[in-house]
């Protein structure tokens, strides 16, 4: 059974920071892309950061310079590293993996609050 369980988010001061881990179990961990997406209120979740199986790393242009994903195969987990952070990083984090097999099948986590007050 695949899970992926997040953990890290909080509250935080404007400017502050935090790290985000997401473990993975039940699946091959370490050749697969993970991903970060985020969700606040009453928009749409959308990606934040992208590591692929081989450590190349995109991420979106509001957190670029801000925001590392990183990963740690030996240890099945993924990180979110998040610097300088700002009220509107407020939202319910999750940790995305895949695709898997030839149904191109995503496995989410159950989310990670994280919020930023000014």
């Amino acid at each position: 059974q695949v899970q992926l369980v997040e953990s890290g988010g909080g509250l935080v001061q404007a400017g502050g920071s935090l790290r985000l881990s997401c473990a993975g179990s039940g699946i091959i961990f370490s050749i697969n892309a993970m991903d970060w997406y985020r969700q606040a209120p009453g928009k749409q979740r959308e990606l934040v950061a992208h590591i692929t199986s081989g450590g190349t790393t995109n991420y979106a242009d509001s957190v670029k310079g801000r925001f590392t994903i990183s990963r740690d195969n030996a240890k099945n987990t993924v990180y979110l590293q998040m610097n300088s952070l700002k009220p509107e990083d407020t939202a319910v984090y999750y940790c995305r993996a895949g695709p898997f097999g030839t149904t191109a099948r995503f496995y989410w986590g159950q989310g990670t609050q994280v919020t930023v007050s000014s």
